[in-house]
């Protein structure tokens, strides 16, 4: 690894620090601004005890210092604080359950979406302008205009109440696999394009003609060459894959009542869980940046050709 690299991934990992801290920075103050509070929602509570609840867990102090204690803990100690909604547990575990359902769901996701997207990609290039080639552009821009909570809701009605393969109350009951496709569907479509486009412009090369006058198989010419070298726009494209399908399983967990990450934290919302919110959105965030930042280390790799600044 020489110099100007290293110094590439020092300054993208300082970036990467500075975007978490101003993330956290606005969470926090954001929901401390928002008229109301976690235990005003609670009849059965008094104003005296709402207001020893707030002592408890400092929430009768200046949000200046609420905020310069939080950086401590989540700094010297990466403690998220307790839940003050799901009392007696603490933030960290309940993110930690939500995350090993999450994790298992967006990896399963988002390997189904590349391979599905790279052969298709490859097939509708090799088939240019054949019918093959246009079911698969048509069927591809469809799922790339549909947001996944609509495409989530659709899948749910077919297999829940039309064919009554998974039940209406809960698709988790009936597996994973309803979630999984849902997410993996809008990435799958837009790597089929750009793995298509891609593959065009590759086959085009001068190499390529080169290699194909020379007597090279078309199979190593194909996946040898062409392949290999369209999947460079691919790869960059993982760490944005990767951030949607993060995002996208906050809906995606609540349509089919996968208990998640992505549950948990529209929950906190609706709660008002302030260390829930901050948990999670701390969580949320870390993961997108670590991921745009491995794929901008990855395209190094991949083609050294690129100059990194």
């Amino acid at each position: 690894m020489n110099s100007k690299t290293l110094l590439y991934i020092l300054k993208r990992i300082g970036l990467a620090i500075l975007t978490v801290w101003i993330v956290i920075t606005v969470t926090f103050f954001v929901t401390r601004a928002v008229p109301g509070g976690p235990f005003l929602g609670e009849k059965a509570l008094s104003p005296a005890a709402q207001a020893a609840l707030e002592a408890k867990y400092g929430l009768d102090k200046p949000v200046l210092e609420q905020y310069t204690t939080y950086l401590g803990d989540i700094l010297f100690r990466f403690d998220f604080g307790p839940s003050l909604k799901d009392r007696g547990r603490d933030v960290m575990d309940i993110i930690t359950d939500g995350m090993k359902v999450s994790v298992r769901l967006g990896v399963s996701a988002a390997a189904i979406a590349t391979v599905t997207g790279v052969i298709l990609g490859a097939l509708a290039a090799l088939r240019r302008n054949k019918l093959v080639d246009k079911v698969i552009m048509v069927v591809t821009t469809a799922f790339v205009s549909m947001p996944s909570f609509i495409m989530g809701t659709l899948l749910l009605l077919l297999f829940a109440l039309v064919l009554k393969w998974v039940p209406a109350n809960g698709a988790m009951q009936g597996g994973m696999v309803l979630p999984i496709i849902t997410l993996a569907l809008y990435p799958a479509a837009y790597i089929t394009r750009l793995t298509r486009s891609s593959m065009l412009d590759v086959l085009g090369q001068d190499y390529i003609r080169t290699a194909r006058a020379k007597g090279v198989s078309p199979t190593k010419v194909i996946f040898g060459h062409a392949l290999k070298n369209s999947l460079i726009p691919v790869i960059t494209y993982l760490g944005p894959m990767l951030a949607y399908i993060v995002t996208g399983s906050l809906v995606v967990e609540q349509i089919f009542a996968v208990p998640g990450i992505g549950r948990d934290f529209v929950n906190s919302i609706t709660n008002r869980d302030y260390p829930l919110i901050m948990g999670t959105t701390i969580v949320l965030a870390t993961l997108i940046v670590v991921m745009n930042l491995v794929s901008d280390i990855m395209y190094k790799v991949v083609d050294p050709r690129i100059t990194l600044e």
